[in-house]
């Protein structure tokens, strides 16, 4: 792909959901209330083409039901985590999806080039890790991964299984890493993050039952960067995760790019505090650049800078 080609077409989402919207240069702010949302967790396309098919259709009315990756088990699906205790450092995940009756699934749609979607996030919102594991025969999933502290963390798969009639599930389980441990503080809210000599700087409102944009713009070495690279079918990846109980939203772009500026509009499913983690590739490497928002007030307050927390993408 080449950055010529189009990502799919997201519609704005609502109460439990994002909807997403790329455009550069594009004005920050309410943009309106949507009037739909898919199943929790994930922004309904308007449209897709063959380079970047949209999450499922399930559509469902206004104030729909909570964000995702609240339950292990939805829509005749079930996360089994088979290492729900990893040791700090590097180590391997391993887990499977599995259907009503006790069976591995094994069959999936290809969503984004993956059939499956992989986040791992500590409860205190300061460790997050984008994997991308490996499915064997049997349905059994394994991805390395470098946890750099013990304490509790929280495992989320973002899928929809080939079945006919299946649906896109967000489901999320809890995951230990065994020792000594004391939670640290939500990061303050900040208008830039730095991430291995680039700056991201975020603008916008993030309100809750009411649509509006989150901007982020890219710079490196103080110079827009006006040519990022497609990663997954998009110029950037949004997940964004409420603080208290780690509800799951994640959306990504419709068209546009390549830069410097990626805009999502946004709906958070209630006011409180959230981490938003956005994925961008450039140079051959995917980064993530962390920011803290309160909804309903402005996304990024304070004129101040936080440094992301390293390795928040692995393959």
């Amino acid at each position: 792909m080449n950055t010529g080609v189009k990502t799919a077409v997201f519609a704005a989402a609502l109460a439990a959901t994002f909807g997403a919207a790329y455009g550069v240069g594009a004005g920050v702010g309410p943009v309106g209330t949507p009037t739909k949302t898919e199943h929790a967790g994930h922004a309904a396309p308007a449209s897709t083409d063959a380079g970047a098919a949209g999450h499922g259709a399930h559509e469902e009315a206004a104030q729909g039901p909570a964000a995702g990756g609240l339950q292990v088990s939805e829509g005749g699906y079930t996360l089994a985590l088979d290492t729900p205790q990893i040791a700090v450092g590097p180590g391997e995940l391993k887990f499977s999806i599995k259907d009503a009756e006790g069976r591995k699934v094994t069959a999936y749609k290809t969503e984004h080039g993956k059939e499956l979607h992989f986040i791992v996030a500590s409860r205190d919102l300061t460790v997050y890790r984008h994997l991308h594991p490996v499915r064997a025969d049997d349905g059994t999933w394994s991805a390395p991964v470098d946890l750099p502290a013990a304490g509790a963390y929280k495992a989320f798969v973002d899928f929809a299984a080939a079945a006919e009639g299946a649906k896109g599930v967000t489901l999320g389980v809890d995951l230990s890493v065994p020792g000594a441990y004391a939670p640290n503080p939500v990061p303050p809210a900040a208008t830039t993050a730095e991430v291995e000599g680039y700056q991201v700087t975020l603008g916008g409102t993030l309100d809750p039952g009411k649509a509006g944009e989150l901007k982020l713009t890219v710079s490196k070495d103080g110079k827009p960067v006006t040519n990022l690279e497609p990663y997954l079918g998009a110029f950037g990846h949004l997940v964004a995760l409420r603080d208290g109980d780690l509800a799951y939203l994640h959306v990504h772009p419709n068209e546009g790019g390549p830069g410097p500026d990626v805009s999502f509009t946004a709906t958070a499913p209630s006011a409180g505090t959230y981490r938003l983690f956005l994925d961008f590739q450039h140079e051959g490497k995917v980064r993530t650049a962390a920011f803290t928002v309160q909804a309903g007030g402005s996304a990024a307050p304070a004129a101040n800078t936080t440094t992301a927390e390293p390795g928040g993408h692995s393959h």
